[in-house]
């Protein structure tokens, strides 16, 4: 890449932040050269985190990291100084809390006696064992764009194990049987201890706080420009050389039309798609608002892109169907540890040990987890919060005579003093604020080859796509990792580094591993 040529990423999330990381590190391009635009107020895309003791804290989630995996994420932060702890980095930091702080699960499934199952046995029939072996060895081709379902007998999904891997990683039986087949693969470390969570990794803080702020503030450091308020709406192209390649940007910024030039030898890197599109935030006395596509624009760029390329992608696979793509989270803010102190006795877990927490007889299928406190930078002693959230949020729930989606703050914790057999004033002077995310596993619907483009297609010249929405084989969506390497492999590929992208880790072949969840499976 030209010294004097520029960068511009479309879009603020985890994916950008890493490329423009990759770029200074890796490829020696000035920091000055590169800039982000976002259209919200703050990066972070769904890695985000904030609020107040008096306003309550939010956070729309948080994704599962493991050091067994998440080779590209690991290799990134490395690099980047800690902001808590002077002279380590962020990997150093999150290695020293978890060998304080081990996932070690006492209380995964709770039913509706208010017991905690037994998850010895992972509960599989020998059809379901015969079933899910043949899943696992069926081909990418075979399964093509068939669901969980089309392979798995209705028995499998009430057994332990359904419930477990499910609300770990948030699948539903109706998606994809290829992401399925891949996390088997990814995770067979998890196979053979999901009860307990051991191979669970948790940052020191909510994932803003402890990956996306200081990434942030070593782009700055680099004279990298974060451009927010900013809203790609188009792009100019021509073909060269046969490839297609962007000559503008053109933005809204307040209203306003804006055009960005991008000359010979810049790039541009964009996030398609959108998990987080047309999320929407309810209080303790409303219930979140239930947007469509129609009410953000998370969609639009990708979708003017992709129309007649097909190997740009298709959207359309993804953004079609949000009945089978929503679900809705909450987050709790408590300024009394009663709550924490109940759960801590029930569940035999202190805060930041036990993972989640999974109702597995609720009609919404409730979880709950329970970080090591503050959760928060800037939470004060005293204050508590926990999240939770339900992959049925269309169902009426157990003691809440109306669908979770319809619910404000109060009635959510209702419900969750119902299964957990607490009283009310438990949640005295509490702030529960749900969320509703449309698009949250969008990623996981069924696909065909071509649906989701290469990070940087055949067909393209200057433009890459960084997203989870993009096709890494061998790796899973729904990750920081999936993320990260996109960038990563994008950054590679454009300004020819000759580094190695760390590969994926084949713990699927490894012996050991087969056998230790064979023995899980057998059990």
């Amino acid at each position: 890449m030209p010294t004097k040529s520029k960068a511009w990423l479309i879009g603020g999330g985890i994916g950008s932040l890493a490329a423009a990381a990759f770029m200074i590190r890796d490829g020696n391009v000035p920091g000055g050269n590169i800039s982000i635009l976002e259209s919200a107020s703050i990066l972070g895309g769904a890695l985000d985190g904030d609020g107040d003791p008096v306003r309550g804290y939010s956070m729309r989630g948080g994704r599962m990291l493991t050091t067994d995996n998440y080779e590209c994420t690991w290799d990134l932060y490395k690099s980047i100084p800690s902001l808590q702890h002077p002279g380590k980095s962020v990997l150093d930091e999150t290695l020293e809390f978890n060998q304080l702080h081990k996932s070690n699960s006492r209380a995964r499934l709770v039913d509706c006696r208010r017991a905690k199952v037994p998850v010895t046995s992972m509960g599989f029939s020998m059809r379901d064992r015969l079933e899910l072996l043949t899943l696992s060895r069926t081909s990418e081709e075979a399964l093509a764009a068939s669901r969980i379902t089309d392979w798995l007998s209705p028995s499998f999904f009430g057994t332990p194990f359904w419930y477990m891997w499910s609300t770990t990683f948030a699948f539903q039986p109706w998606h994809s049987a290829i992401e399925f087949k891949r996390y088997l693969q990814r995770f067979l470390l998890e196979f053979s201890r999901i009860e307990t969570l051991a191979g669970v990794k948790r940052t020191v803080y909510n994932q803003y706080d402890s990956l996306v702020l200081p990434l942030q503030a070593w782009l700055a450091h680099q004279g990298v420009h974060f451009l927010t308020g900013r809203t790609v709406t188009d792009m100019d192209h021509t073909q060269q050389d046969g490839r297609f390649t962007v000559t503008a940007l053109h933005c809204s910024v307040s209203g306003i039309a804006d055009t960005i030039a991008v000359n010979e030898g810049d790039l541009v890197f964009f996030q398609n798609g959108s998990m987080t599109d047309a999320s929407s935030l309810g209080s303790m006395t409303t219930a979140p608002a239930q947007l469509t596509k129609a009410d953000s624009g998370g969609w639009t760029l990708w979708e003017k892109l992709a129309a007649g390329r097909s190997d740009f992608g298709n959207p359309a696979a993804f953004n079609s169907l949000i009945a089978q793509s929503v679900w809705e989270s909450f987050t709790v803010t408590l300024q009394n540890p009663a709550f924490f102190d109940q759960m801590t006795s029930f569940s035999g877990n202190e805060p930041g040990t036990g993972g989640l927490v999974t109702f597995q007889d609720s009609n919404w299928l409730l979880s709950i987890v329970l970080a090591f406190q503050p959760h928060f930078v800037n939470q004060p002693a005293g204050v508590h919060v926990f999240w939770g959230y339900a992959l049925f949020p269309d169902r009426v729930g157990d003691f809440v005579p109306k669908p979770m989606a319809a619910c404000n703050g109060a009635e959510i914790l209702q419900e969750l003093c119902g299964h957990l057999r607490f009283d009310l004033e438990t949640f005295a002077r509490a702030n529960c604020i749900p969320c509703r995310m449309p698009y949250i596993t969008s990623m996981f619907m069924p696909r065909l080859p071509g649906d989701r483009p290469l990070p940087v297609p055949a067909a393209s010249k200057n433009l890459a796509f960084i997203s989870q929405f993009v096709e890494i084989p061998e790796d899973v969506v729904f990750t920081v990792e999936y993320s990260v390497r996109a960038a990563q492999m994008a950054v590679y590929e454009l300004l020819n580094i000759e580094r190695e992208v760390p590969p994926v880790t084949p713990h699927a072949q490894s012996p050991h591993a087969q056998f230790e969840a064979l023995i899980k499976a057998f059990k």
